[in-house]
């Protein structure tokens, strides 16, 4: 019963600050483990479309997240057992958006003088881009291209060759396209001078159906928490590596109290 004080003023320090190193190391390992499993899926994004593909991963089942670049810009990151699985998820829902350019970055004066011909090219390419990305702005619509040919007409020809234009558009598997196809021709006929309404032909294609991420990726439950099959493996590796930090931990703890107590001992038997 004497002795009983020393051991319990000896065992408490020793044993608080272990238990703490081990609650810092595990967090530590689980952050790294987990960090090391993810992927940069896309980076250099604007928030609104970070948001958007995030939703549609996880709509689709796969767990996705956005990161603050340092730049401001964003990154979507998954899981990089899933990285190909999440490449078409994306694809199939037309994300990211297709980047078009603006009449301002079209006609960027590059040179001190630009001869007709670049100009004319310019003039068209930078109507495309803009009709392109309205039309792709219409509910259902993935992607959307828009190709415009202006023939270079001779003033002393008597017959003008007319102008016409080509509109693809890749759309989702569900939407009903025929009501749209008159809007989108007259929405480009609308927007290109001397470009009559008959002149202008679309060509839908239907983007095929995303197949379930439940079907190709079941949940099983372990140790009570629904995952996907796939982490099943993962998370007994994780659990491993701790069960193994804390016997670690629990042994080296056990070496420092045997170690001081042998020392109290020897120096208890040396003042006798």
């Amino acid at each position: 019963m004497e002795n009983s004080g020393p051991v319990r003023h000896l065992v408490t320090p020793f044993l608080s600050a272990p238990l703490k190193r081990l609650g810092s190391a595990a967090l530590v390992a689980c952050t790294l483990l987990l960090a090391g499993c993810q992927q940069d899926l896309y980076t250099n994004l604007a928030e609104r479309e970070a948001n958007s593909m995030v939703a549609t991963l996880q709509r689709n089942g796969i767990p996705a997240s956005r990161v603050l670049q340092d730049d401001g810009k964003m990154k979507v990151v998954v899981d990089g057992e899933r990285f190909g699985e999440a490449v078409q998820v994306l694809d199939d829902a037309g994300l990211p958006k297709q980047a078009f350019a603006t009449m301002g970055e079209v006609f960027q004066q590059e040179g001190l003088v630009a001869s007709p011909t670049q100009e004319r090219a310019k003039m068209l390419y930078a109507l495309s881009e803009e009709l392109s990305r309205t039309v792709s702005e219409i509910d259902g619509v993935l992607s959307a291209r828009i190709h415009i040919v202006l023939p270079d007409n001779d003033p002393l020809r008597r017959e003008a060759s007319p102008s016409s234009a080509s509109v693809f558009i890749r759309h989702e598997a569900g939407l009903k396209i025929d009501p749209l196809i008159p809007q989108i021709k007259t929405l480009v006929a609308n927007g290109i001078a001397g470009l009559s309404y008959d002149k202008v032909s679309v060509v839908p294609v239907a983007a095929a159906a995303a197949q379930p991420a439940s079907a190709s990726q079941p949940m099983v439950s372990f140790l009570g928490l629904w995952m996907l099959e796939s982490s099943v493996s993962r998370a007994m590796w994780i659990i491993g590596g701790l069960a193994g930090l804390v016997v670690a931990l629990v042994a080296g703890v056990a070496a420092l109290l045997l170690r001081q107590r042998d020392q109290k001992t020897y120096q208890l038997e040396s003042f006798r």
